[in-house]
């Protein structure tokens, strides 16, 4: 029988905490690499599509305008950077649907990243405007015909062409002052406006439209695309192309309005301003 020391001894050790036991070491660099798991081969016909090119997408929007018009349409036109072949990747499409009836209308659709805007215009409106709109006969002479019944398009082309060289209506003396009235009247509300920078741009901006239409018109010439204004009109006049490269380039706008004052003498010199009848 044990002795009470002994067993107060005995029942301590019992009741003490449990020796430690060793850390396991760290796995090895080839241990853990043994518990990867090889990929699996790739599944067929999960690449990635390609983008579809430009016929594919001409070709997806053409269905998509003959199934909302059916007999209405008579002919479908591709026009602007899409036609002459000057895409970007921020480049639109712009189609012109010719119709029958007069039910004219806009859309906008996107065929797989590319824009699409469609105009729906009534035939016969568009050959009654063609000598009048100065955007047109550049727009349609260059025009890419999609889709043509009966002609339609490719008459409307010639008749296009017929009418660029013929070039843009003659001006008379008062349409040319009306143009330089519209030119001083927009750059001197900017310069009254001068304390509200956000409107004295805007009327900057509407100038800038104005004075640039009248440069072309006073010299007989057809509008450009705007991706081409300031070359083109650097490449015929190269003072004045600079300073309209330093009127866009401005960096205040005190400066801005007294390049815009310079820009009207120079496209204007010969034009007189509005006479005085007071």
């Amino acid at each position: 029988m044990d002795e009470p020391g002994e067993r107060s001894a005995t029942l301590g050790d019992q009741a003490g905490p449990p020796p430690a036991e060793e850390s396991a070491p760290p796995p090895t660099r080839e241990e853990l690499q043994a518990e990867l798991l090889e990929l699996p081969p790739p599944t067929p016909g999960t690449a990635p599509s390609e983008t579809p090119g430009l016929e594919q997408i001409l070709s997806r929007a053409l269905q998509h305008v003959r199934g909302k018009r059916g007999g209405d349409l008579l002919a479908v036109l591709l026009v602007g950077s899409g036609a002459r072949r000057d895409l970007t990747p921020h480049s639109d499409l712009d189609l012109i649907a010719l119709v029958k009836s007069r039910d004219e209308g806009q859309e906008w659709i996107r065929v797989a990243d590319r824009l699409i805007e469609i105009r729906y215009r009534w035939y016969k409106a568009v050959e009654d405007e063609l000598p009048y709109l100065l955007r047109l006969p550049p727009l349609l002479r260059k025009a890419r015909i999609l889709f043509d019944h009966d002609q339609i398009a490719s008459k409307l082309v010639e008749r296009a062409n017929q009418c660029f060289r013929q070039g843009p209506p003659h001006l008379t003396l008062n349409e040319r002052i009306r143009l330089k009235a519209d030119c001083l009247h927009w750059i001197g509300k900017a310069e009254d406006l001068l304390a509200q920078p956000a409107t004295c741009q805007y009327l900057l901006a509407r100038y800038f439209d104005d004075l640039v239409e009248a440069y072309f018109r006073i010299r007989g010439w057809w509008p450009t695309s705007p991706a081409d204004l300031l070359r083109f009109i650097t490449s015929r006049d190269q003072p004045l192309g600079a300073v309209l490269e330093r009127f866009l380039t401005a960096p205040t706008l005190a400066e801005r309005l007294e390049v815009g004052r310079q820009l009207i003498t120079m496209v204007f010199q010969e034009i007189p301003n509005p006479p005085r009848v007071d």
